[in-house]
């Protein structure tokens, strides 16, 4: 079945970008990461995108569904802590002393 820019560009679910490529998930991975993943697929688009000479619309979504398979591998070993792809694990807290920087006097 050939698919087209138009048909991916209507996709709102994360499990949806699976079935529309064809690529076989964990429902519970894509449960627990669901954010980090298509946050890591959008950045991987934008660089496609970018830099891409595909040629043809085929080519593009060959590179757009190497990009989800990709993003998604990432979370088969890692975490969202680990990949920090969000502004809220880069800020350090405010108005809070960490323990590792307190100096003990005795």
């Amino acid at each position: 079945m050939k698919r087209t820019l138009a048909e991916f560009d209507r996709i709102v679910d994360a499990e949806q970008y699976f079935e529309f490529f064809e690529l076989p998930y964990d429902p519970q991975v894509v449960n627990v990461n669901r954010l980090h993943i298509l946050k890591k697929f959008a950045e991987a688009i934008r660089n496609i995108d970018a830099a891409s000479t595909a040629t043809t619309e085929g080519d593009r979504l060959d590179e757009y569904r190497a990009a989800l398979e990709s993003a998604y591998e990432v979370f088969l070993s890692s975490n969202a802590l680990e990949q920090k792809l969000f502004k809220v694990f880069n800020q350090k807290p405010q108005n809070v002393v960490m323990l590792k920087d307190m100096v003990i006097v005795h």
